[in-house]
């Protein structure tokens, strides 16, 4: 199982330096990968009672941007995007940005993306949030057209492509496209299409966690989907994410034991809203949650 670290988003500031650091020293740990969280636009919660998640004040790097940056001072770290929110995007400038992160990283770009369910983002971006579902489908096929092909024709429900293609391909063709969200129609829709998923949320306290037969009713869930769609479950990755907020290190060893046992492939920890105040504090705390998971 691969160890990754989530990128501190709203906590890490704006220091390029200090941005440069976090990336290298978590490279140096031995950490496998960086995954780092999508959010183009914060709603101002003045007028909007009841707002629930992020908004304007919270401050997160565009995430492609970021990892075109972190590939020049990394050698090793998968770059992860947990999740890109896909269709509130146009899909061949996602194709053309992706496959630049992935040429400069040297093949080191995992895309995770997702519905979203920040209905204010697709109002500024100019996208239909009603029907992100039905969209990210045909997205995920265009995307890899354009990043295995050098010239590509597609005419489908949303997409117009006639004879173009993007110039540079990327290294890995396809990139792998992983996917995020809980509801049934999500995981029946990575089952069909995607490299790996990621479970909603974070296992953290016994209040917040979903119940352990629970989640493993839906990773079976989605190996049996997987199975119908003529798949082989076992080449859908897992991943899970254990926050260390409110959390022990005894505990984060049980959280990857059980992330483990549903047979994840990747885990990862967030440290985010533990009360850190610094890049260094974060890198404290990713040190010794990676001692804990190796004991």
């Amino acid at each position: 199982m691969r160890v990754g670290v989530v990128f501190p988003q709203t906590e890490i500031g704006t220091d390029p330096v200090a941005i440069r650091d976090f990336a290298q020293a978590v490279e140096e740990m031995g950490y496998d990968h960086l995954l780092a969280y999508d959010h183009v636009l914060g709603a101002d919660v003045t007028h909007r009672p009841g707002w629930l998640g992020y908004t304007s004040e919270d401050m997160f790097h565009e995430v492609l941007v970021l990892f075109g940056y972190l590939a020049a001072v990394t050698r090793r770290l998968e770059l992860v995007t947990g999740i890109l929110i896909l269709p509130q995007r146009q899909t061949a400038l996602v194709a053309k940005q992706a496959a630049e992160v992935d040429v400069l990283s040297d093949g080191r770009l995992r895309l995770g993306v997702g519905l979203g369910w920040n209905s204010v983002e697709y109002e500024a971006l100019g996208m239909d949030f009603r029907r992100r579902g039905a969209a990210i489908e045909e997205q995920i096929h265009v995307l890899r057209l354009l990043w295995t092909q050098p010239v590509v024709t597609f005419h489908g429900r949303r997409h117009r492509i006639t004879a173009a293609g993007i110039n540079p391909l990327p290294v890995q063709r396809p990139i792998p496209i992983w996917m995020g969200g809980e509801s049934d129609a999500a995981i029946r829709r990575t089952a069909r299409l995607a490299d790996g998923w990621f479970p909603g949320g974070t296992l953290r306290t016994e209040r917040e966690r979903l119940p352990q037969q629970d989640r493993a009713e839906q990773v079976e869930r989605l190996r049996r989907y997987a199975r119908e769609a003529g798949r082989d479950p076992t080449a859908i990755g897992l991943e899970g994410r254990i926050a260390i907020a409110g959390s022990t290190p005894d505990r984060w060893r049980q959280e990857v034991e059980r992330w483990r046992g549903l047979g994840a492939t990747h885990v990862s920890v967030v440290t985010m809203r533990a009360g850190l105040t610094t890049p260094q504090a974060h890198l404290d705390a990713v040190r010794r949650f990676l001692e804990a998971a190796k004991d």
